[in-house]
């Protein structure tokens, strides 16, 4: 495996940071180095060759991706918690020019127990800012479970001892049911989450999947989202949208029940309230019609979904002037970007798909007249 990103704005960065992190980290990086090296061989180093024809934009001109916004799902590379813990994950991670992470639990599961605080602090150590968490939104069966509408309190404490700026459930709004009234109840319950979020300087999001795009079952012309978007407080709630669930809920929730076309694209969703949708779920998928959900899951830039073209537009319609001169992770009006999340729900081998992913986000360029 290549220690050197071939990107070049993004070998200059790295440079300057600890690439070993803490003690712990050196050691699990040469436990992790066989791994990993033979993921690169298999792969080239490289995503699919797309071409021209795939639009995505491999030019010279400026990075696409906002700086110090790339973060990975930690679920991605659950397998490799669970046996090696999160310092080797962390500091392979690093290695990879990541800046933050999402957490789906706080535990290291086989590899042993860890601490918040040693947590906060290992993620500290590698320069990787913990930016939000999933955690279920209900198990009503279940008094003691973990989860926001059974322990609230327990959830937001944790939350705030690691630092998070996000908390959040990727379980859909289904508690009540899948009618109108039903996703009505669940807003209420995601504006008092919402609520409680912010006292503590936080914000309660929403990850979605495909069914959330669906129609209601009472008032089949309804689409699911637009009830939560309208049903829930824009300052209190807000959305992680998992591009690849969205893309594949266009392709299965594309025509109403009655087989009448109701077409969208996600994208409109996020330039009509950007503001909505601090987070993205980077993931890719190669299309597919005859599968359910019109797509195959596969590494990041082995797909088809054009992340250069989603990444630009968001970017441009919330920032108009670019990054100009603005310091990392800041516009030139002060305002912070969108973060994006690279994720893979299996991959085949976890560390290959965190390095690929990175690899291929970082080289996306604007085009430029000649390019």
């Amino acid at each position: 495996m290549s220690r050197t990103p071939k990107d070049p704005e993004l070998a200059s960065r790295l440079s300057r940071r600890n690439v070993l992190g803490v003690a712990a980290g050196a050691t699990a990086a040469t436990l992790l180095s066989g791994a990993a090296a033979q993921a690169s061989s298999q792969d080239g180093g490289h995503g699919k060759d797309h071409g021209p024809g795939k639009g995505h934009g491999h030019g010279k001109g400026r990075a696409v991706l906002p700086p110090g916004r790339l973060g990975i799902q930690l679920y991605s590379l659950r397998d490799k918690v669970s046996t090696l813990g999160f310092a080797p994950v962390f500091a392979e991670l690093e290695k990879y020019g990541y800046d933050e992470i999402e957490f789906a639990g706080y535990t290291q599961g086989s590899a042993g127990a860890i601490t918040l605080a040693q947590l906060k602090r290992l993620a500290k150590d590698h320069g990787l800012n913990p930016i939000g968490s999933h955690v279920g939104y209900y198990d009503d069966n279940n008094p003691g479970a973990y989860t926001f509408a059974q322990n609230l309190t327990k959830v937001l404490d944790e939350a705030q001892a690691l630092g998070l700026k996000h908390i959040g459930t990727a379980s859909g709004p289904f508690r009540y049911g899948s009618t109108v009234d039903g996703w009505k109840r669940a807003a209420e319950d995601f504006n008092t989450y919402g609520a409680e979020a912010r006292k503590r300087g936080m914000k309660f999001y929403q990850h979605n999947h495909a069914e959330e795009f669906s129609f209601a079952t009472d008032k089949p012309k309804v689409r699911l989202y637009d009830v939560l978007l309208a049903e829930t407080d824009p300052d209190l709630v807000y959305l992680e949208m998992d591009i690849y669930w969205a893309f594949c809920a266009q392709f299965r929730f594309g025509k109403r029940v009655d087989g009448t076309p109701a077409p969208f694209n996600p994208i409109d969703y996020v330039l009509k309230q950007p503001d909505r949708y601090p987070l993205f779920h980077v993931k890719d998928g190669t299309r597919n019609d005859a599968a359910r959900d019109g797509y195959d899951m596969t590494d990041v830039g082995d797909g088809d979904i054009d992340y250069k073209n989603f990444l630009s537009r968001v970017t441009a319609r919330t920032h108009p002037q670019g990054l100009g001169s603005a310091r990392p992770g800041e516009t030139p009006f002060g305002r912070t970007y969108h973060h994006w999340q690279t994720e893979h729900d299996n991959p085949v081998e976890s560390l290959a798909f965190a390095r690929k992913s990175s690899e291929h986000l970082h080289s996306l360029r604007e085009s430029r007249c000649g390019d």
